[in-house]
């Protein structure tokens, strides 16, 4: 499964957490100016995605367009 498929709202709630963190962050750095326009584009519910980061202790922190732990 390519990337540009993995990137679905069903995917990313049961993708490994791990995974998904460090598939979402490369795509913010290479990609996406902002976690918004990354989820614009893939059609994606930016609080469903906030929340299943969040369940794992991932915050996103906008100032460096990333996901970590606080």
């Amino acid at each position: 499964m390519s990337m540009e498929t993995a990137f679905t709202q069903e995917n990313i709630m049961v993708m490994d957490p791990f995974i998904l963190l460090s598939t979402i962050n490369t795509k913010l750095r290479n990609d996406f100016d902002s976690l918004a326009a990354f989820c614009d584009h893939y059609n994606l519910d930016q609080s469903a995605l906030m929340n299943r980061l969040g369940e794992f202790g991932y915050d996103y922190i906008g100032e460096i367009n990333q996901f970590r732990m606080p």
